[in-house]
């Protein structure tokens, strides 16, 4: 038996997230150098993501003969109103999609809002190029009448009214409609306006304020009915696109031309660059020079929020997950998803979140594991891992993997040494899968499943070669279940000093 007396453990938990603003040298054990289609898990290490499906289907009904993108996919009392075209749908998981308005020429994206009044629920939208429209879940009424704006890009709601902007005759303009009525737009009901100093792109209702956000700085209208003011955030810096301001773990998170920033720490005074979260992965962003077809959406209950980079040209299928884990932000990638319009909701205790193609198709994300059929491949990669002293040789013997399935993994664990040099011998992949997990409730087959499997089992796995650094990646094939990568174990035995 070989002796194991002299072996070191070295020991680190997956934690920090996607780090590219440092040097491998100086990353900490548990960050990622490459982390793709895995997100930092709220139970702690990195979760291989799950898939998405059809939500429908049937495909949303064109309403030309040339290919159109799905421009709107709202959830709304347990249906999806989806638009495409000159036409605006309602459908479930299985019947046929419903015509429910037409005649909208030249729209563009929507966005929409939803509220409630006097107990009955209402969606609005609007799409930059109609009037905007409203609907009760049994009739459309667009919004026409003396008074109403013509073409708004954005809508909202605060303090029971319906907010307006992006009209293309007045882009620097807040409209709203009386209180508590969206089709009444006289000042005698308490219909009104305001002029913001700057281009605006996009509103979002905070707390106490109505955030307005502009090419180049932010505004908050404050106040109530008849009484509405606008109050500067900033003007040091403003929003580049207003599909991306979402609301995440009690703050906003907005795409600045910085990155990804919070409203809260933006708005502290004197001091904007504590809105910055996203300095760790800031080469992502300035890889992706157009912003026009960002997108984004949340998970509430991953505290997870994605930006899509989903810009036409180039048929990018690239994006950003952020998670909030209490004090800070953790970061990793993902390819494969390419949203056209985003929604997430929850209903009836159950969370929602779609994504409307490019190709005419609604999928509801977070669902099995592929997107609709097509593999998804997961990618970890360690720092190079010294050890605390990169002057030694280390002999390496064992790295023991602690992990937590859901079901089967089929992966592959590959170990690089000296920063992958190609002048070190390179060990084959070692085989990285479940055989013994724990079978789950509802999914787990009887006479196949093994119970009483570990949840959160050790790979202990030997392995080959030396170095004076050590690099671990995970490759998944893409047919694993989602799975989360907990820590290493690292067993050597220290070699020469050079």
């Amino acid at each position: 038996m070989a002796d194991e007396a002299q072996l070191n453990p070295f020991v680190f938990a997956l934690q920090g997230g996607l780090v590219l603003d440092r040097s491998t040298f100086t990353m900490e054990a548990g960050m990622a150098f490459e982390l793709e289609n895995f997100e930092p898990d709220p139970k702690g290490g990195y979760r291989r993501i799950n898939g998405f499906s059809k939500w429908n289907s049937n495909i949303v009904p064109q309403t030309s003969s040339s290919g159109e993108a799905v421009l709107m996919s709202a959830f709304f009392k347990g249906n999806v109103i989806a638009a495409r075209g000159e036409k605006v749908f309602k459908g479930g998981t299985s019947s046929s999609w419903t015509e429910i308005d037409s005649g909208r020429t030249s729209a563009g994206k929507y966005s929409f809002f939803r509220y409630n009044l006097n107990g009955t629920d209402y969606i609005v939208w609007a799409d930059g190029a109609n009037n905007a429209s409203v609907y009760d879940n049994s009739s459309v009424t667009d919004l026409n009448s003396t008074g109403a704006p013509a073409n708004p890009k954005f809508v909202s709601g605060f303090k029971n009214h319906v907010f307006f902007a992006g009209m293309s005759a007045s882009p620097q303009q807040v409209l709203w409609a009386a209180p508590e009525n969206p089709t009444d737009f006289t000042t005698a009901s308490g219909a009104g306006f305001i002029n913001i100093d700057g281009r605006i792109t996009g509103i979002f209702p905070f707390r106490d304020a109505l955030y307005v956000f502009c090419e180049g700085s932010i505004f908050k209208i404050v106040g109530e009915a008849n009484n509405f003011s606008s109050v500067p955030v900033t003007r040091e810096l403003g929003c580049k696109n207003g599909d991306t301001i979402q609301e995440l773990a009690g703050d906003l998170v907005f795409l600045g031309p910085d990155g990804l920033r919070t409203i809260a720490g933006t708005e502290k005074l004197g001091d904007v660059a504590l809105g910055t979260i996203s300095s760790a992965i800031q080469q992502r962003f300035v890889d992706e020079t157009s912003v026009s077809d960002f997108d984004s959406v949340v998970i509430p209950e991953k505290t997870q929020y994605r930006i899509f980079f989903t810009k036409s040209a180039g048929d990018s299928k690239k994006g950003v997950i952020c998670v909030r884990k209490a004090d800070t932000y953790e970061f990793s990638e993902f390819v494969g998803i390419r949203p056209a319009c985003t929604d997430s909701a929850i209903y009836e205790g159950a969370s929602y979140v779609l994504h409307g193609t490019f190709d005419g198709y609604i999928q509801r994300q977070e669902q099995g594991s592929t997107f609709d059929g097509t593999t998804i491949v997961g990618r970890y990669r360690s720092p190079d891992l010294t050890m605390g002293d990169a002057g030694i040789r280390k002999n390496f013997q064992r790295a023991i993997l602690n992990y937590s399935p859901s079901g089967t993994v089929n992966a592959d664990l590959i170990v690089r040494y000296d920063y992958e040099s190609s002048d070190v011998p390179r060990p084959a992949a070692y085989p990285f899968d479940s055989t013994s997990i724990v079978a789950l409730y509802g999914s787990a087959t009887y006479g196949s499943s093994t119970y009483g499997g570990q949840s959160e089992p050790l790979l202990r796995q030997p392995i080959e070669g030396s170095g004076f650094a050590v690099a671990l990646r995970v490759v998944d094939s893409g047919v694993s279940s989602p799975y989360s990568l907990k820590g290493f174990q690292l067993e050597f035995d220290a070699g020469a000093r050079r």
